[in-house]
């Protein structure tokens, strides 16, 4: 087992102990131990779980080859011939049945489940707030609400559908489909995305162009961002805070207590039904 690797990876992320431990699973106290060198030989799946949290490009290089993602390649035989995981197209994409939520990216398909409640309450709060914010100021910007489709590197290989975007660029709007990367993305995790969103998709907005990308953990009432024009990020933020939208120069940003509050109408109302 490589611990240098992961040593090396840690340090060009800049990411904390902390923050290792809440993304891989594994216990801060054995992540201290791990990084500090007091455990040596960790067990193979304490590795793995690092290795996935810090370089998931290694996993995704795997699925690129044609391992299972979602469901079976075959059932995306589309044009009469099986095609493997890395070699669909945006005519691929744009061929499957409306019903189905896929994403692409680099050539490989990902099923996506239908968003819960919780998920578009956060979603439709923030888009609601940087609306707002941008109607107040009068701001050369459009917010938009998945669904989405973003051709994120103008090519045939990749084509995402972020949960918010914001667009200060109105060139790269076409009829059916924002062509480049937007400005502001926000993605909130969900279980059956998390690791594609917090590592795959984050990869693919910093390297196509983004401005700022926010990802929302439900789960932890956390919200980390990223302004990739600064180099000391992610940002960490609770749901108590009021967090800056950082591409708005100081003018917009989101109350995400309006957000806790929104998803506490929302259980109490399930719990009624």
């Amino acid at each position: 087992m490589d611990i240098k690797r992961l040593k090396d990876k840690k340090k060009e992320l800049g990411f904390t102990n902390q923050r290792i431990a809440e993304i891989s699973g594994v216990p801060l106290g054995t992540v201290q131990k791990i990084f500090g060198s007091t455990t040596k030989e960790p067990r193979r799946e304490t590795y793995l779980a690092l290795l996935r949290a810090l370089d998931p490009m290694a996993e995704y290089a795997d699925q690129r080859q044609g391992t299972r993602v979602g469901e079976s390649v075959a059932a995306y035989a589309l044009d009469g011939s099986v095609k493997r995981q890395g070699e669909y197209t945006v005519d691929d994409y744009y061929a499957l049945p409306d019903d189905r939520r896929v994403e692409l990216i680099d050539g490989v398909i990902y099923d996506m489940t239908s968003p819960t409640i919780r998920h578009q309450a956060i979603a439709g709060e923030v888009y609601f707030q940087l609306m707002q914010c941008a109607e107040e100021h009068d701001l050369d910007c459009f917010p938009a609400i998945s669904p989405i489709d973003v051709q994120l590197d103008r090519d045939n290989k990749t084509m995402v559908e972020p949960d918010v975007i914001v667009i200060c660029d109105m060139s790269i709007l076409r009829e059916r489909v924002v062509y480049g990367a937007p400005e502001f993305v926000v993605e909130v995790l969900s279980p059956t995305t998390r690791k594609k969103d917090q590592f795959i998709k984050l990869n693919k907005y910093c390297n196509a162009g983004c401005r700022e990308v926010w990802i929302v953990d439900p789960e932890k009432s956390t919200v980390w961002t990223y302004d990739f024009s600064r180099d000391d990020w992610p940002e960490t933020y609770s749901f108590d805070d009021v967090v800056p939208v950082a591409i708005s120069e100081g003018k917009c940003a989101v109350d995400f207590s309006r957000v806790k509050g929104k998803l506490d109408r929302v259980k109490a109302m399930s719990r009624e039904e």
